[in-house]
């Protein structure tokens, strides 16, 4: 099966959330068909999500085929009308229940929507016969391990949250199908994602909007945190080079020592971050300056299903789609701030 692929239509789940929507004005501003799902639950406000697609909406009226709908991929015979009509060349999956505290007060969420949602995912590629599925997992799935930078030989064995296992478990699945039924699958390890347009249940525009409000803010482990922050713009540049190529076997797979990311079927697995791991304190510090105000800490110890630092190793998505981040930190959080201080002002 030659890698290499020509696209014309692709499906992306989860497109009214941050990476999603990212990802699909980026693909309509290249000309493509994109086909939108979203149940737009109210984990985080919708009216943010709502404001999302009409971003979309306005690239879609200048250029690109653009076409929404609400649904939840654990209905599948709703999703699989959907595939079954477009039969798109990529299936982006991103659609999941997020977050990592959340998970532990409402595992129910959980299993739903990372589990069921995902095999449905699964099952509709597999009898669309479609080309290549791209899946969100997770930096969450290196949990307990220290053993810093993150790289994909690891073995992810030690989840500390149940999302984390959630997205073990979706790696998982998709191998079993990418070695029973020849569906090429790759799974991209999403390192802490910000910028312009973000979840308000992360750190960026928790701390941004209580800054701006005089409010405290928690800063967890008493700040002592590394995380491999990774601008969203970025992020979408890694995912549409790797629609471009499909995952394919691994010729040099050994099963006496099986790498964890690739295998004898056409399964990968990508780490994509930043590789530029930042101290909290300097990211609250780059928040203050850009948002022109000192922020009020309270400092909290580690939280339950937390890591203490997270920082990917990339050099096995540069090997396969010559993919490089380019934005620092210091240009990513004033970006953000730009944004959020519109936003905020706007909406507060």
């Amino acid at each position: 099966m030659n890698s290499k692929v020509n696209i014309e239509t692709i499906i992306v789940t989860g497109a009214a959330g941050f990476i999603g929507a990212a990802l699909i004005k980026a693909l309509l501003d290249l000309d493509f068909k994109v086909i939108g799902i979203d149940n737009l639950n109210d984990y985080y406000s919708t009216s943010l999500k709502r404001s999302r697609l009409s971003e979309i909406e306005k690239v879609a009226m200048k250029n690109g085929d653009w076409l929404f709908y609400e649904i939840n991929i654990e209905d599948y015979k709703i999703l699989q009308d959907i595939i079954n009509k477009y039969n798109p060349q990529v299936f982006v999956h991103l659609a999941a229940q997020a977050g990592v505290r959340y998970s532990i007060t409402n595992p129910a969420a959980y299993i739903q929507s990372n589990l069921v949602g995902f095999a449905n995912v699964l099952e509709g590629c597999r009898q669309n016969k479609i080309p290549h599925l791209i899946y969100a997992s997770s930096s969450s799935v290196y949990g307990g391990n220290k053993n810093l930078p993150f790289y994909e030989e690891q073995a992810v064995n030690h989840p500390v949250s149940l999302y984390a296992a959630t997205k073990k478990s979706n790696e998982l699945m998709a191998h079993t199908y990418s070695h029973l039924y020849d569906l090429p699958t790759t799974g991209l390890r999403f390192f802490t994602v910000y910028g312009p347009w973000g979840r308000p249940d992360m750190a960026p525009m928790i701390f941004a909007k209580s800054i701006l409000n005089n409010k405290p803010i928690q800063v967890f482990n008493e700040g002592k945190m590394l995380r491999d922050f990774t601008y969203i713009d970025d992020v979408v540049e890694g995912i549409i080079r790797c629609c471009f190529k499909r995952a394919s076997v691994d010729d040099k797979f050994d099963p006496l020592l099986p790498n964890p990311s690739t295998s004898s079927a056409p399964y990968r697995i990508f780490n994509i971050g930043n590789s530029q791991p930042t101290q909290l304190t300097y990211f609250i510090e780059l928040l203050e300056k850009n948002l022109g105000k000192k922020a009020v800490k309270n400092f909290q110890p580690m939280q339950p299903g937390d890591v203490v630092s997270t920082a990917a190793r990339m050099d096995l998505l540069n090997t396969w789609v010559e993919y490089k981040p380019t934005t620092t930190i210091e240009k990513g959080i004033k970006l953000f701030s730009e944004w959020y201080i519109d936003y905020f002002n706007n909406t507060f």
